[in-house]
């Protein structure tokens, strides 16, 4: 089916400018949304909470503002989904658990108020990785979610509903979590556009905390684009956040599809390529080129000490997540999944002394990308080293040895949210087996809108190779 004649199919861009001269109502947009998700949903497990009334109720009202001339721009009338770890008052936010299955907040996360305000109607809350602590995204007190190219293949997490959702057209973008990869990797697993914004870029307030240090709030998207509306609508100072920081009030949208010519793309020469998939690496390789055609200028760059900043992530990780969830271990480990509680245990017997060091590793690496990317524009890797795997299964054999997916799936995500550097998930292909494969580029703090102009110009590369 053409896409113009099912709303579900166009992208957010799309579909507003539809909304906006009123050829389309936010009433049967929401609608054709809850219909998809109670036809697919029973398979995919996205959903922990499908907000139907709340939404028929929210798209009325926005159909009103739309028809008395109120429009809000583009993400007005438009169904978004929110992680389960994201504060909607009055509404069971979970954290994928089963201690919180009950606990229902009494107000608003501050994304929630932006989205609020640029009239986005809110579908539902989607399913996570339990305590959104897990690469994989199959291990939820809720079920596993699967992924839409192979029920059988994990979605990545630990913003699994999140990824599966926007990648089956359920609805039109989501908001993810990301403390070691948790927007990118199942982006990259499920074939769509996720970011990780500057530390700082989008408020937490409101939003469930693992690890205070590392945690980020994030857009998942389809396209580029659409990416770049929503990270406009999520963006800004909060007083109410500790972490929030100030910066200029940017337009996203604005000159994305500036082109990339002359401009200096850096590939590390080591760690990003130490353990990968092959078909992995050939898809990697095969984007590179392409950029080149398109006037980028590749420049291969040594990123020393990237082993000792993904152990500083890792430290750091299990550290602030014991602390969490200390007093929930103590008493009440039975709700807790044996997984998880394995897990977060092992950050018990880190000593301050450990920790303390790692901050300064944490402080080095950040001065250090900072002068590589004074040399160059951004920095590209692959999003994953390896390709999704089974649901349920935790090691397979890749590059000569058993491998976890514990150590691997966040292996080239960690290093970002350490440092705390913007970082973008963008579809670079498929693997022989259908399995989409992700490219990352890591930028400048505050420096998304560069970001989105090579995703843009590698979405189009991709979108051209598929026609």
């Amino acid at each position: 089916m053409n896409k113009f004649n099912d709303p579900l199919k166009m992208t957010i861009s799309e579909l507003s400018e539809n909304i906006k001269v009123k050829k389309i109502s936010p009433v049967e947009v929401t609608k054709n949304s809850l219909d998809s998700i109670s036809k697919k949903d029973g398979e995919l497990n996205s959903f922990i909470n499908v907000m139907a009334d709340e939404a028929l109720k929210s798209a009325k009202q926005a159909e009103i503002e739309i028809l008395n001339g109120n429009y809000k721009g583009y993400l007005h009338g438009i169904p978004i989904g929110v992680k389960d770890l994201v504060h909607i008052k009055g509404v069971k936010t979970t954290f994928g658990s089963e201690i919180y299955k009950d606990f229902t907040p009494g107000y608003d996360a501050e994304v929630i108020t932006r989205l609020h305000s640029e009239g986005a109607i809110l579908i539902g809350k989607l399913n996570m990785h339990e305590w959104a602590y897990g690469p994989t995204g199959d291990k939820s007190f809720f079920g596993p979610v699967k992924n839409p190219h192979n029920s059988e293949k994990v979605t990545g997490g630990s913003s699994s509903g999140s990824g599966a959702a926007v990648a089956a057209s359920l609805l039109y973008g989501a908001i993810g979590s990301d403390t070691g990869g948790s927007i990118r990797i199942p982006s990259s697993c499920c074939g769509i556009v996720g970011m990780k914004p500057t530390f700082g870029r989008i408020s937490k307030h409101g939003a469930m905390s693992l690890c205070p240090t590392l945690d980020h709030l994030g857009p998942m998207t389809r396209t580029v684009k659409d990416n770049a509306i929503m990270l406009n609508a999520l963006s800004g100072f909060d007083l109410k956040d500790p972490y929030s920081v100030q910066s200029d009030v940017e337009d996203f949208v604005r000159d994305i599809d500036t082109d990339i010519k002359g401009k200096k793309i850096g590939i590390p020469t080591s760690f990003y390529f130490d353990i990968i998939d092959p078909e992995i690496q050939k898809c990697f390789e095969l984007s590179v080129e392409n950029l080149k055609k398109l006037g980028a200028r590749i420049e291969y760059i040594d990123i020393p000490g990237m082993d000792d900043l993904l152990t500083a992530q890792q430290v750091i990780f299990a550290t602030e997540a014991f602390a969490t969830m200390e007093k929930h271990l103590k008493d009440m480990p039975d709700r807790i999944g044996e997984e998880l509680r394995s897990r977060s245990i092992a950050g018990m017997a880190i000593q301050a002394n450990e920790y303390i060091k790692m901050l300064q590793i944490k402080n080095d690496a950040i001065n250090q990308h900072q002068e590589l990317l004074n040399k160059v524009d951004v920095i590209a890797t692959p999003t994953l080293c390896a390709l999704p795997t089974d649901i349920d299964q935790r090691e397979f054999y890749m590059n000569n040895g058993i491998k976890e997916h514990v150590r691997v799936f966040a292996r080239l995500t960690g290093p970002s949210n350490t440092t705390g550097f913007p970082a973008i998930s963008v579809p670079a292909g498929y693997s022989s087996n259908g399995m989409p494969i992700g490219l990352q580029f890591i930028g400048r703090p505050f420096d998304e809108k560069q970001l989105y102009q090579f995703a843009f110009n590698l979405e189009r590369t991709v979108i051209q190779q598929t026609l």
